[in-house]
Formats: structure tokens, C-alpha cells, sequence
């Protein structure tokens, strides 16, 4: 997403709710979401599913700002990720689950997935994420983006991965990491003392210089090219 076209999905954030559907085959998981999320004022439940055709489908049918996707549910998983993808709505999907392996976190990215948030860490993530998400950032919890990491650091690449020290400038280098360490525009321009603008204009400089096309792809290259440091893990 380009710096302007995010912009739009901020300023429409902030003038209304969130608009969300809910992918779980546990009716009980469901409304506890829904009261959750609904006793927020910038939050609105439009559609519920039990399963993974019916989330494409209701997905389909309300196009929500961000569908909430249990990846165990039945006819769920990978494969329903790629079909809300493949739809080629605004819609983002948030990925909530009881896995916090490794080998489940980069397949979410790859399969479209905007963000990662553990059911047990849901009460204290879930907001923030959806809230990020729907901006058109990509969230990874806490503990989810640690076990990511580690599975990269210090891992030998293959050739055909480009040296990002040699292709991005060093603000560039700063921003990507900072992207695929999960931090916001708005929390790494605290950081790096800019702008959130400016911050995207850096990422939108080193998306395209890598020829990258969305911020999911940039977390999974920023990761195999083995740019973050192992100080915080």
C-alpha cells in the first residue's frame, strides 16, 4: 500500500467504526469477541461464521475492514486465508489462534495474513491489533514475533537474497527493521524521531526497491535477510 492510499484508510478510521466478522466454530468464543469488540466505540460486529466458507462468503457479502479468522476452524486454516485474500477487497484478516508455533507464523504472512494474535494473549493484544491492522499495518504479537525470529537469526541465506545493506540507505534499513520487528508507523517514528508520514515514505521506498508490493512481504524479507539484531530475544 502506498503512503497516500494509507493515509485514506486512516482518515476513514478515524471518522468510522472498524468493521469486523468473526470466524470461529466455538459459538461461545464468538460472543465473548462480539461484547468485547462491541463495548468499544470505534468497533462494530457486522457478520459472524462458524467455518471457513462461510467466512469467504460473508466476507464477500459485508466486506468488514478486518475479518477475525480462527485458523483451526473447520475448512479454516491456510487455504481461507487465500481465498479472503484472493477476493481482492479491502478486507484484512487477522489471524487468532491457540498456535504459537513457529512454522504457523510465516505461512500466515505468505497466505495474506495481516496479523497474528495468540487466544491466549487476546485480552491484552486483540484491540491493539485490530486497531493496526485495519490502518494497513501488520501486527505480530509480542511472543509470536520472538518465536519468529529466532527461527531467522543467524540462519545462512541463499544467494538469490539481495544484500539490503548495499540496496536501502541506512533510514531505509532502520525503517524495514523496525516494520518486521512489528512496530507501527506512528511507534517507529517515536522512535526514529519522524513523522509517520515519512515513515512510510521510507518503507514505501524500500518496498519498491525490492520489489515488494504489500507490508507482509517486506516482514518476510526483512526476516530472511537476517537484518534484525538478537539483543531483544
Amino acid at each position: 500500500m502506498t503512503p497516500a492510499s494509507n493515509r485514506t484508510v486512516e482518515t476513514r478510521a478515524a471518522h468510522e467504526p472498524v468493521r469486523l466478522l468473526l470466524a470461529d466454530d466455538h459459538g461461545v468464543v464468538r460472543a465473548g469477541l462480539r461484547a468485547l469488540l462491541e463495548a468499544q466505540p470505534d468497533m462494530r460486529v457486522v457478520a459472524e461464521a462458524a467455518d471457513g466458507p462461510s467466512a469467504v462468503e460473508l466476507t464477500r457479502l459485508h466486506v468488514p475492514t478486518v475479518t477475525i479468522a480462527d485458523l483451526s476452524m473447520p475448512g479454516g486454516g491456510l487455504d481461507t486465508i487465500r481465498e479472503l485474500t484472493a477476493l481482492g477487497l479491502p478486507t484484512r484478516v487477522l489471524v487468532l489462534t491457540v498456535h504459537a508455533e513457529e512454522r504457523y507464523l510465516l505461512p500466515v504472512l505468505e497466505a495474506g495474513g495481516s496479523g497474528y494474535v495468540r487466544k491466549s494473549s487476546a485480552h491484552t493484544d486483540l484491540l491493539e491489533a485490530i486497531r493496526t491492522v485495519a490502518r494497513g499495518e501488520v501486527f505480530l504479537d509480542p511472543a509470536a514475533t520472538k518465536t519468529l525470529l529466532r527461527g531467522y537469526l543467524g540462519r545462512v541465506h541463499s544467494g538469490d537474497e539481495l544484500d539490503l545493506g548495499e540496496v536501502l540507505s541506512e533510514r531505509e534499513r532502520e525503517v524495514v527493521k523496525l516494520t518486521a520487528e512489528g512496530y507501527t508507523a506512528q511507534q517507529a517514528g517515536e522512535i526514529l524521531s519522524l513523522s509517520p508520514k515519512t515513515i512510510e515514505t521510507y518503507r514505501h521506498r524500500a518496498m519498491q526497491k525490492l520489489g515488494l508490493t504489500n507490508r507482509a512481504e517486506l516482514v518476510r524479507y526483512a526476516l530472511r535477510a537476517g537484518i534484525l539484531g538478537g539483543d531483544e530475544l
